[in-house]
């Protein structure tokens, strides 16, 4: 089955939208096959502001009307709490949430932008997924993450590069309360680092310091910036530290 198939078979849908690559690719073939579909994006502590201007961006390039939908996700224990667990009832909690949201406004079918590179052994949040009945038409389809980022670029979407970005939970150690504060902070020192040209980057808190992790390619561009670096993120941390392994951050 090809996604035109698929929206020949599922002619309205609502979608998650998170601003990201996949979604977005996700949203363009809908409209390019004809399917009456609506955006709905969850607003949360555990995402940042930019992801939601790059999905009303996205929205009204496409003509494809969204809805912003907010959502407390701190008063959901499991989540707060950050255990082993936490992305799977956090992602259980927020599409609840945009399911609810979507059949108010009469869709009966919710759709995600998994993709077939997605193994469901690394995303504990596919389990909601299931649950909740929630369709992935890319994974269906077979698209993997490098097809998506091919096609998008052919449709001209301006997301077909933009680096895959984890919520903000994930810059918080695992079994350490999630705080608002510390969300703030992070996003914030992670928004600066951007200013300064960085991208595909991760800080993570660790205590009250900072460890910022970056790609081989820009270990360059933290020596030649690291004065800077520390002069902008010292005042929201005790310590910034940088992990000289080179990765690309995946949480």
């Amino acid at each position: 089955m090809d996604l035109q198939e698929f929206f020949t078979q599922i002619p309205k849908a609502a979608i998650a939208f998170s601003g990201g690559a996949d979604s977005a690719f996700l949203m363009w073939a809908a409209k390019q096959y004809g399917c009456d579909a609506r955006a709905y994006y969850v607003k949360t502590a555990f995402q940042p502001e930019f992801e939601l201007e790059d999905a009303r961006r996205l929205a009204g390039e496409l003509e494809i009307p969204m809805k912003v939908v907010g959502m407390d996700i701190l008063s959901v224990p499991e989540a707060a709490d950050n255990g082993p667990d936490r992305c799977y009832y956090c992602k259980r909690a927020l599409f609840t949430c945009l399911r609810d949201a979507a059949r108010a406004d009469g869709y009966t079918v919710l759709l995600d932008g998994t993709n077939a590179s997605d193994e469901a052994g690394d995303r504990p949040g596919m389990r909601a997924l299931r649950e909740l009945d929630v369709r992935s038409p890319l994974r269906e389809c077979g698209l993997t993450k490098s097809e998506v980022r091919k096609r998008s670029e052919q449709a001209g979407l301006f997301t077909w590069k933009k680096p895959a970005y984890a919520c903000l939970a994930t810059r918080i150690p695992t079994g350490t309360r999630i705080r608002t504060g510390d969300l703030e902070r992070v996003e914030q020192a992670e928004s600066l680092m951007a200013s300064m040209g960085f991208r595909d980057f991760r800080i993570r808190l660790c205590g009250e310091s900072a460890r910022i992790q970056v790609t081989g390619e820009q270990m360059e561009l933290v020596a030649e910036k690291r004065k800077q670096v520390y002069e902008t993120l010292s005042p929201l941390f005790d310590a910034v530290l940088l992990d000289l392994e080179e990765r690309i951050p995946s949480a």
